[in-house]
Formats: structure tokens, sequence, C-alpha cells
């Protein structure tokens, strides 16, 4: 494994190091290789796009298609570069908005929780710490579910924790942020939640983009434990290569909200952002494949505790 990892990682590095120009002609080209012949996952992608905007005619959401798929390219090479991109680079091609409001946060001594979806290209996120001007101590992470590849799972780990930032298995959040908090330490952790859960994790079911959609509560959940200022993260591509990043404040006191109102106000931004721009959102996750219907015929709620129910029920 590891003579495989180095043949991978050099690889990759070696990419990595073409400037972007270059990688958005690579992406350019293998763009009608991933879309006109290869076709990944392109029945799904257009099953997503029609249900999700039946308002649409069908050259509008060929062309939200298109651009997706393009960008899917233009975001595996964005990604790959960030094994060897400099500071001064990122800083120039992202701007980090709101970094003021979290060091705000700092200054008081309160910790921070972003959340966020799979739009526009969301592994630069782990990188804002590189903006913080009076807190470059603080702990700057993501929760991220490790890859079936060790390979690629080792890679990814790599490139997000190239000039900042470390990643935590979701399975070990909790004990990463008591630690963190026991410790003295300020933190600023992402949470992205537009993930499926898996039926024994379904608590709340939300209307998204046109789809009766199960959602994950776990991530608001850790927040509110640990009593996080909550941001949302918006993205803007305002041309290839450049990245807006604007974070959000939500709230300051997450414990004085009702139950599930962080979860539901997330969902209804991702949607503004996903509607503002289609073509930026991951289309070729296969987020509805779960259905209410399904959920009632096989599950129900016990004390809170999602469990199945008796075959001759």
């Amino acid at each position: 494994m590891n003579i495989i990892y180095r043949i991978v990682h050099f690889f990759f590095k070696l990419l990595s190091r073409l400037p972007f120009k270059a990688l958005y002609v690579l992406s350019d080209i293998i763009y009608p290789l991933v879309y006109y012949v290869v076709g990944y996952r392109k029945r799904l992608v257009r099953k997503h796009l029609e249900t999700s905007f039946p308002e649409k005619s069908k050259d509008e959401l060929r062309d939200i298609e298109r651009g997706f798929y393009h960008f899917l390219c233009d975001y595996f090479m964005e990604t790959i570069k960030l094994l060897t991109i400099t500071r001064e680079e990122l800083l120039r091609r992202v701007e980090y908005r709101g970094v003021e409001d979290i060091e705000k946060c700092f200054d008081e001594g309160q910790s921070c929780a972003l959340i966020l979806g799979h739009y526009c290209n969301w592994e630069y996120l782990i990188k804002v710490g590189l903006a913080f001007q009076r807190h470059p101590d603080a702990i700057i992470g993501v929760i991220y579910h490790p890859l079936k590849s060790e390979v690629f799972d080792r890679l990814f780990i790599e490139l997000r924790e190239h000039l900042c930032g470390i990643c935590v298995p979701k399975n070990e959040t909790l004990r990463y942020l008591v630690n963190y908090r026991r410790e003295g330490k300020l933190s600023l952790f992402g949470y992205v939640s537009d993930q499926t859960p898996k039926w024994n994790n379904i608590h709340l079911w939300l209307p998204f983009l046109g789809h009766d959609t199960p959602v994950f509560t776990n991530g608001e959940k850790l927040m509110k434990k640990m009593n996080n200022a909550i941001f949302y993260v918006d993205f803007y591509r305002p041309r290839r290569g450049y990245y807006i990043i604007d974070l959000q404040l939500l709230t300051r006191t997450p414990n004085e909200l009702e139950e599930h109102a962080v979860t539901k106000l997330f969902f209804k931004r991702l949607e503004e952002s996903i509607r503002r721009e289609p073509k930026y959102y991951l289309w070729t996750h296969n987020r509805w494949k779960r259905t209410h219907e399904e959920f009632d015929r096989r599950f129900k709620v016990v004390n809170g505790k999602v469990i199945p129910r008796e075959k001759n029920s």
C-alpha cells in the first residue's frame, strides 16, 4: 500500500505544480470524456435536475448539466492544486468574507462552527485560518468521512492540511472538541451537512429542492453541545479559478433556538445558493435515494430512536 501511495502521491504532486492555466487546459480536455464518452452518473444527474427544477426548459436543464460537468472537472484540478499551492496564491484567488465576525467571537472566548454543503469548491474553506489577523493559533478543522480507498484518503488529508487546517474523522469529532475546550484552545470546525443519513439516523425530513429530504441533525447537536457561534458558508465563483467564501453568522446562542432550527435555516440558505447558480452543486451524489414512504414502511420511532418494524406488522 505504501508503494502504491508513493506512486499516486508523486503523480498528483507533480500535477499540482502546474500553473492554474495548464490545469484548466487539462480540465477542458477531460470534460468531454467525462460528459460525452463516459457519461459519469449522467442519468442520475439528469433526474436530479429535472425533479429539482421542473419549471426550467429542457435546453436550460442541459446548459446546467453541461456546466456542472465542466465545473466538476475544474473542481478536481483545483483540489489537486491544494497539495502545493502557496499561501500568497491562495489568498489572491480566494476572498474570505466575514472573518472579522469569527475573530470577534474568538476575542470573547467563543469557538465557532461553519455549516456548509457540497457547493462550489468546498475544499478551500479549510484554509480560512490563513486570513486571520488576531488568532493565528486557533484550531481550524473539517469534519470528514474517511474514504474507502486508503491511498486517496491519505492524499486528501494531506492536501486539506497543507498550509492550514486539520481533518477529524466524524466519529471522533466530540472527543477532539472537548479536548480543545479543556485545553483552552479556540476552534473553528466546518460541518458539511447535506449528505444522506443512514436509515437509523433519520430524525428529520425537510423540503429541499422540491424533494422530501432526510437530513442530518447530529451536526447541530454538536454545535449546541459546544455552544458554538454558528456561521453559514456561502460560496461565489465570480470567474474561473477565483472564489468568494462568505461566512454569514446564523447565531451566537444556539441553545436558545428551538430544536432543528439551525438545520432548517441551513437547508433554506443552501437552496438559495444552489438556485442562484445550480451548476456548482454536487448533483452526482444520490441524495434522494431514501424516501419518506419507504422509511414509514420499514421503520418507526420509539423514544427518539429509529428501529425496524416487525416484518409481520
